[in-house]
């Protein structure tokens, strides 16, 4: 009898620690109906109660073949970030943005320190060697974000219920992320919500070629 009390103690917890959370499972569209990838979905609470946490686990944005990878990353304002360099080339990292303004200077490996991004925004990165370098730090106010994968869709968990206001960034967005505002009740449990955004076209810089004794760095 008493283990069947304890049993159902327990199970009575679980239910009311899921009844505790929500959950908003966001996509996001562009103009033709097509999947968009990389876009930042960010919920941010309505009446102010944000619970930051004290020390926001490290970033990576790791660069391969001469890329960024990935080219966007999504962090919580505070969070240090490491820049590893895993090309057989060296790297030197930027950014003029007024969110982060930072150099690394030419590298190979990891640099020793990591970067820290500590004022919301959108930070753009940059290689003073390699031009066609590009990739992005979107820095949220709210530690409630998740980014879309390939199928357009990103999932945002164990959120307290409560009511919020959803936008929506993407690199390529063709208007003010203020834009794609939206505001939802999740009180009671688990909602989708959608986007439908119009992308501009991605500026594309010709890659200098690539082989042996074509590059001094």
């Amino acid at each position: 009898m008493r283990s069947v009390l304890l049993y159902s103690t327990v199970v009575l917890a679980i239910g009311v620690a899921r009844a505790q959370t929500a959950g908003i499972a966001a996509s996001v569209t562009d103009e033709a109906g097509r999947p968009v990838e990389d876009a930042v979905v960010v919920a941010v609470p309505t009446d102010g109660g944000v619970r930051v946490p004290p020390r926001p686990r490290e970033g990576i944005v790791d660069q391969v073949d001469q890329e960024f990878t990935p080219k966007v990353t999504a962090v919580l304002v505070g969070t240090p970030v490491r820049f590893p360099n895993h090309d057989n080339v060296r790297h030197q990292v930027y950014s003029f943005s007024p969110a982060k303004r930072f150099e690394l200077p030419l590298y190979a490996g990891v640099p020793a320190e990591p970067v820290v991004f500590d004022k919301p925004g959108v930070v753009v990165l940059g290689c003073n060697i390699h031009d066609w370098m590009v990739g992005y730090v979107y820095v949220s106010e709210s530690p409630y974000f998740a980014k879309t994968g390939k199928d357009g869709k990103a999932l945002l968990t164990e959120l307290p219920p409560r009511a919020y206001t959803l936008r929506v960034w993407h690199p390529q967005l063709d208007a003010a992320e203020e834009t794609t505002r939206k505001t939802v009740d999740a009180h009671a449990g688990s909602i989708a919500v959608a986007w439908t955004i119009k992308l501009k076209r991605e500026p594309k810089v010709r890659r200098a070629p690539t082989g042996e004794g074509r590059t001094r760095y």
